[in-house]
């Protein structure tokens, strides 16, 4: 028996980054845990909307529809975002966790507005860092316009260790070789993280910050990067 307010879990699952995935509910909203480690939950996705918006905004007006890569399903903040804002022709989903996929045709399906069905939504159950190895680059390879990585707590707080290497060199050079020449590189962090901003700067050629309140501790940031 449950204590009043404490959260619910209602499944659990193998994770492929190892130990379990479970899914909480804590009244009305929904919490994803990690091998114990807090993923994420339904409380708000101001900075995960935010992250797929502010990177197509930074397209620019009168360029041709955006092809948008999504890393990490999570919740469906980011994805249905993507898929409500205009001028969004394609997007590519990579989520690593078959769990979490299926959370979003039942619990979790009303945070993504059903966005998996949309006909401009390809899914890839995959790891990110080798969807992009294998030249994961829009349905024709060439490129995405925006980048929108939202698969850990942060650069500096990674889900399992492997994780680190995408943001580190290599990874933020397989990153720039995959966008567009207009592309867009955009980051989710749950706080600062001033030695992954120091590298985009030395990769990119303008790297902004965005930080977004959050109703207890530090604020959430979205980093921006453009060639």
């Amino acid at each position: 028996m449950n204590v009043i307010g404490e959260p619910a879990t209602l499944e659990r699952a193998p994770g492929r980054s190892g130990g379990d995935l479970v899914l909480r509910r804590a009244g009305d909203d929904f919490e994803i845990i990690s091998n114990g480690v807090f993923l994420m939950d339904t409380r708000n996705g101001e900075s995960e909307r935010l992250l797929v918006r502010a990177a197509v905004a930074a397209l620019g007006p009168g360029g041709p529809p955006a092809r948008v890569l999504i890393g990490g399903l999570g919740v469906g903040f980011s994805l249905a975002e993507a898929v409500a804002l205009p001028g969004v022709a394609a997007v590519t989903v990579v989520e690593i966790e078959p769990a979490v996929i299926g959370w979003h045709a039942t619990h979790l399906r009303r945070f993504s507005g059903g966005a998996l069905d949309d006909p401009r939504v390809l899914l890839a159950n995959a790891d990110l860092l080798d969807h992009l190895r294998d030249g994961g680059g829009g349905s024709d390879g060439g490129g995405y316009d925006a980048i929108c990585l939202d698969i850990d707590n942060g650069p500096h707080w990674t889900v399992t260790p492997g994780n680190a290497r995408l943001y580190g060199p290599a990874g933020l050079d397989l990153l720039a070789a995959r966008l567009t020449g207009r592309g867009v590189l955009a980051v989710w962090s749950a706080g600062a993280a001033p030695a992954f901003e120091t590298l985009l700067r030395e990769r990119f050629g303008r790297v902004e910050t965005r930080p977004v309140p959050v109703p207890r501790g530090e604020p959430d940031i979205v980093y921006l990067a453009r060639p």
